[in-house]
């Protein structure tokens, strides 16, 4: 272990990023060591005006928090929610005798300790302690090698996040000025989006077509049973999907068979009257290797295929493994394994699987994916021997489980032996057709015994890829039991799902391994594209398609792929020392020969013309009855236009769902809800029948009118072409006071609320039945509904925790996920937080428990809440003062908490 200093007292401070990560590491190193987490970074680029401080606040360059006038040098301001944590560590540092900067191995790690020296001025020794897992052997192999901060590894995470800020600072506004408001560009971010609209064009534009074939049931001598395919009709070969023009629907080859359903059916005929027999076998070996251990991508797409994991809730229950010391680092692009590792993997595979199953020497993989930084390890599980995944099940949370599976079985696999197998194809004649049946067998499965790629189960999944066919030699008369027509239809290219994207940007070399997840949530958070329920895939919405024209009509290169992963390289050169960080920023921001980012964005205000980057033509109708139909992007939602006519689109309709059919027939029911169902008896105004973005409505009066137009959502369950002028009149006068309660002589009224129809006297409100309606309601039965006790709003559910977690460090209470009004939170007692909207409640874990609190409490209590505070009357007295104070701290806390 490497020598304490003896001319300084104190102990020894090791800084890691994370609470989880300090409570690990100070299991190996004891009481000898002050160990403390700098809760991720604890400087950065101001993140708007208020951060700048006040003597750069007028240089023209302030908004980017980047001098570009000086070396690109970067403005770090120390974030207010991190000034407590700075000055815990600098009070720390006072007693301390070293100090060992423990962050992460990769760039953003790296600089993490960068940042912590230049913010702390230590005036200790300090040293870099680099590992790739937790485990003491690892933790004390640091100790005894330190070294120092690696220069170049920090201005490589330093140039991308300069990089990122002037894209992004500089492209944004541009977006917003042209499309709409709170709209992002970025440097992996527009590039992964453009892919995403890409595919959803190629959809919009496919045309299918149907075709068919026959699928004959055959019986050898001994009645084994076998199916197998129409291939060919007197030579000329059945199409397969892939033989159709996905542009036009028709055949690439016209010399090939294409059969409709009466030909099928007529061909199934006359064959059924000829006798068939073996025309060929072919019995062909092969074999297939185990794939290489993790990388941080394809982790992400195992555990996306496999359990659905979102690429973010993989990366926090891989750090959760990591930070816990259970696996190495998990943010890798390499599918090395250290020496002792390899060892480890092949011992396990003799104990477990036999001596068959393991190779004569190790299996070495290289890494293929451009740009790779071979220096780091693939994930695996920790230390050695690697600790059996049903040894930790009680320890570890459901999905850490999985996961720990996962890479335990793919490491172990990954020093395996091949698995052989054969495939047989038997050609069969009936008549002038030929079938030929497809047959597979596993002689020797080598690796598969211990992973199967998307399965869970491996000895099931080896028995389902079997098929075995009969043994049969050509010549041999086989039975034709029994010939059924089948018809196809070819399928557009499948959306990308979060495993196929993180996959296709990894093998274009744009991106790094960390930031697939983050580019995932923010498209999602930025309205880009959204994820249907059926197959959890990443559909763009039409401000995609906006921005993607935008850029690639005027800022090509910002988008174009090839230029975006040569970007990659050079700033993989400057993490090498082998390029010059401020000549490549310079050439990136002003131009080097070409025009850089600042020239580019010359003038472009005035030359984008807003109206045609933000339209999508949907077609014209093809009797030539109307104009050309598009989808427009206005600040506040698409919407159809075809010249003076205009009609809402659905939120998340899938833009390949947008027809010209479908657009026309949206148009026109617009154009029926411009006709006034008749004229409201009461005030003489016109009503109409309208469809909004958020559904069909009422509207009485018009936007021309000296009086606002009053709007009136329609019932659950009721259909526009239902509502007749008496409907529509009843709707309107909701909300309806039925009378007066008898005993606190307070109307009672029905309303139609944004949770459904429900009635209120005074303070008390009760939801209606699924029988009753808010336009029929009488005062007797809503006096009935008031007399019963109130039933909260999902009170048929349970009140207890969703789950519980041990006691926080903070306040020493259980920490608890309940369910809230307004979605899942989880508590400590004293502070609430909600968890992320696309994250499920049982992708939870503690350590993001705690740090959504920890967020949660250093960014105080709630705008609306303080408000609140703020605007409540003061009490009169002192006396009032006691009573009143109580309940409105509580409403505000529980303002804050949901």
């Amino acid at each position: 272990m490497a020598k304490r200093s003896s001319s300084t007292s104190g102990t020894p401070l090791v800084i890691v990023e994370s609470p989880a990560k300090a409570r690990t590491i100070s299991k190996f190193l004891g009481r000898g060591y002050t160990i403390e987490a700098s809760i991720g970074h604890i400087r950065d680029l101001p993140q708007g005006a208020k951060e700048v401080p006040e003597p750069f606040k007028k240089e023209d360059w302030a908004y980017l928090g980047v001098n570009v006038s000086h070396d690109f040098e970067p403005l770090y301001v120390i974030p207010h929610e991190k000034a407590q944590q700075v000055r815990k560590l600098k009070s720390l540092l006072k007693d301390a005798s070293e100090l060992y900067l423990a962050t992460d191995e990769d760039r953003e790690g790296e600089a993490i300790s960068w940042h912590l020296c230049e913010v702390l001025k230590p005036k200790v020794p300090v040293h870099r302690l680099v590992f790739h897992e937790i485990t003491e052997e690892a933790i004390r192999g640091a100790l005894n090698t330190p070294r120092q901060i690696d220069d170049n590894l920090v201005r490589a995470q330093e140039v991308r996040r300069v990089v990122d800020r002037l894209y992004g600072y500089d492209v944004s506004p541009l977006l917003w000025r042209k499309i709409r408001p709170r709209l992002s560009a970025g440097r992996v971010q527009s590039v992964a989006v453009r892919l995403i609209v890409e595919r959803e064009r190629q959809r919009m534009a496919f045309v299918s077509a149907t075709f068919w074939d026959l699928l004959g049931n055959f019986a050898d001598v001994g009645g084994q049973k076998f199916q197998a395919p129409l291939v060919s009709v007197s030579g000329r070969r059945v199409p397969a999907s892939r033989d159709f023009d996905p542009a036009t629907g028709r055949l690439k080859d016209d010399s090939l068979l294409l059969l409709n359903q009466q030909q099928a059916d007529e061909l199934r005929q006359r064959l059924m009257q000829g006798s068939c027999r073996v025309a060929s076998v072919e019995d062909k070996p092969y074999t297939t290797r185990p794939y290489p251990p993790f990388t941080t991508s394809t982790l992400q797409q195992e555990a996306n295929r496999k359990y659905g994991f979102t690429a973010r809730h993989t990366m926090q229950v891989a750090q959760s493994l990591y930070e816990n010391g259970h696996i190495t680092y998990m943010r890798t692009d390499s599918t090395t394994l250290a020496s002792v590792a390899v060892d480890a993997a092949r011992r396990l595979v003799a104990s477990q699987y036999g001596a068959e199953y393991l190779p004569n020497s190790p299996r070495l993989y290289q890494t293929k994916v451009k740009n790779a930084q071979e220096a780091h390890e693939a994930i695996r599980p920790a230390g050695h021997p690697f600790d059996f995944p049903e040894t930790l099940r009680g320890r570890l949370t459901p999905d850490e489980f999985k996961l720990y599976d996962l890479i335990w079985k793919r490491t172990i696999a990954s020093q395996m032996n091949d698995a052989r197998c054969r495939r047989v194809t038997i050609g069969l004649e009936l008549d002038d057709a030929r079938f030929e049946a497809s047959g597979k067998t596993i002689e020797f499965p080598g690796y598969l015994r211990a992973y199967v790629e998307g399965s869970d189960d491996p000895e099931s999944e080896l028995n389902e890829r079997e098929a075995v066919l009969p043994p049969l030699s050509v010549g041999q008369s086989v039975r034709c039991v029994e010939l059924e027509s089948k018809s196809h239809t070819t399928q557009p290219p499948n959306r990308y799902s979060e495993a196929s994207l993180t996959r296709a940007l990894e093998e274009m070399g744009i991106g790094r391994p960390s930031t697939y997840a983050s580019i995932i949530e923010t498209i999602l958070a930025r309205d880009y594209v959204f994820k249907l329920k059926r197959g959890n895939v990443l559909v763009p919405t039409w401000t995609a398609f906006a921005v993607s024209q935008l850029l690639e009509a005027h800022l090509p290169n910002l988008v174009n792929y090839q230029f975006t992963a040569e970007m990659e390289d050079e700033l993989d050169a400057i993490s090498r020392g082998e390029m010059n960080y401020v000549d490549y920023l310079r050439g990136f921001y002003f131009g080097n020969g070409q025009p850089g980012l600042k020239q580019l964005l010359k003038d472009k205000v005035e030359q984008i013309d807003a109206r045609s980057v933000c339209r999508v033509s949907i077609g014209k109708p093809q009797d030539g009855s109307g104009e050309e139909i598009f989808v427009r992007v206005g600040r506040y939602g698409p919407f159809l236009e075809q010249g003076e006519r205009r009609a809402s689109l659905p939120d998340q309709l899938p833009p390949d769902e947008l027809t010209l059919s479908s657009a026309q027939d949206m148009l026109d029911k617009a154009q029926q809800g411009d006709q006034p169902l008749g004229v409201c008896p009461e005030t003489g105004r016109p009503i109409f029948v309208k469809v909004g973005r958020f559904g069909p409505y009422v509207q009485r009066g018009t936007a021309d009118d000296d009086e606002k137009p009053q709007n009136a959502s329609l019932l659950k369950g009721m259909e526009p072409d239902q509502v007749t002028l008496e409907i529509a009149v009843q709707l309107l006068s909701l909300p309806k006071t039925l009378g007066n309660d008898p005993a606190s002589g307070e109307p009672v009224v029905a309303h139609n609320g944004r949770y459904g129809p429900y009635v209120k006297c005074g303070e008390e409100t009760r939801s209606l039945p699924a029988d009753y309606s808010p336009l029929t309601v009488t005062l007797e039965q809503a006096l009935q509904l008031l007399a019963q006790p109130k039933v909260r709003r999902g009170a048929s559910t349970s009140k207890e925790p969703l789950q519980v977690f041990d006691a926080s460090p903070v306040t020493d209470q259980p920490v608890r996920l309940m369910k809230g009004r307004y979605g899942p939170y989880v508590t400590d007692g004293v502070t609430n937080a909600s968890i992320p909207r696309d994250m499920a409640p049982e992708d939870v874990t503690k350590e993001l428990a705690l740090d959504l609190l920890a967020k949660r409490a250093a960014a105080g209590p709630s705008k609306r809440a303080t408000r609140k505070k703020a605007a409540a009357p003061k009490p009169k007295s002192k006396a009032v003062k006691k009573k009143a104070a109580k309940p409105r701290a509580k409403k505000a806390k529980k303002k804050t908490a949901d």
